[in-house]
């Protein structure tokens, strides 16, 4: 047990040590913010929600943000993947960090009934800690959507019965590919892992730049497109019948 905590630890620590000093969504987040003909944003109880203005969403994505990274530095990208037809909860979480809040989910869950399939994912922390909420509630959900992200050690997914995308920046200095690469025990036989060439850390959302990181190559705009088409096609098979 004593091994388990240290390894879980390790695994937040370095997350936390990536994360840095707290860091504020871009202005420009704004606009993400309020409903448009698209996508109804509202906040339901503690949390963000986008949904679909046309339609009545299946399948439903709960996103926890990354370690010290304010919720709302998300808000476009999720915004843009709502409109794809899915419904997307953006949580908040205490102190912005994920591992003081992740098991939320489960409120967000109880507070949809009407969702008939479930996903969980996170950046960087809100990633791992997805991970954790999956190996200690494997019947909750039926998928998990790592960005820049990796479970722990003591938190091995390589049997449970999940479907898997890893989505991750060729020129991240912080969830690094190796430590990608690293992963592959610990999930699925079956897990997407996909590459963007040239993006980073901290493109994965709207909050500037991160020390310890690498410069991208590729434009934000460039990688936000990635990371909404490969999150949005991942969630579109559980659509099927």
């Amino acid at each position: 047990m004593l091994t388990a905590v240290l390894l879980v630890g390790a695994v937040i620590a370095s997350f936390l040590w990536a994360a840095g000093s707290s860091r504020n969504a871009e202005a420009d987040v704004a606009a993400y913010l309020r409903s448009s003909s698209e996508v109804t944003v509202t906040t339901l109880g503690e949390w963000l929600t986008f949904e679909p203005a046309d339609g009545t969403p299946t399948v439903g994505f709960i996103f926890l943000p990354g370690g010290n990274v304010d919720y709302q530095a998300y808000a476009p990208t999720l915004f843009e993947i709502a409109a794809q037809g899915f419904l997307v909860v953006d949580v908040p979480m205490p102190l912005d960090l994920a591992i003081m809040g992740y098991g939320k989910a489960a409120d967000v869950i109880a507070a949809h009934p009407e969702i008939a399939h479930w996903v969980i994912g996170g950046h960087s922390l809100g990633g791992a800690m997805a991970a954790r909420f999956v190996y200690e509630n494997p019947s909750a959900v039926e998928g998990l959507v790592l960005w820049a992200a990796y479970p722990a050690d003591s938190n091995n997914l390589s049997n449970v019965d999940i479907q898997v995308i890893s989505i991750s920046g060729t020129l991240d200095g912080l969830s690094t590919p190796e430590k990608i690469s690293a992963s592959v025990s610990l999930l699925p036989a079956d897990t997407i892992f996909t590459a963007i060439e040239g993006g980073n850390h901290a493109q994965f959302g709207f909050y500037g730049e991160q020390k310890g990181d690498n410069p991208a190559q590729i434009s934000r705009e460039d990688q936000q497109a990635q990371i909404v088409e490969a999150t949005a096609g991942f969630l579109a098979q559980f659509e099927l019948p």
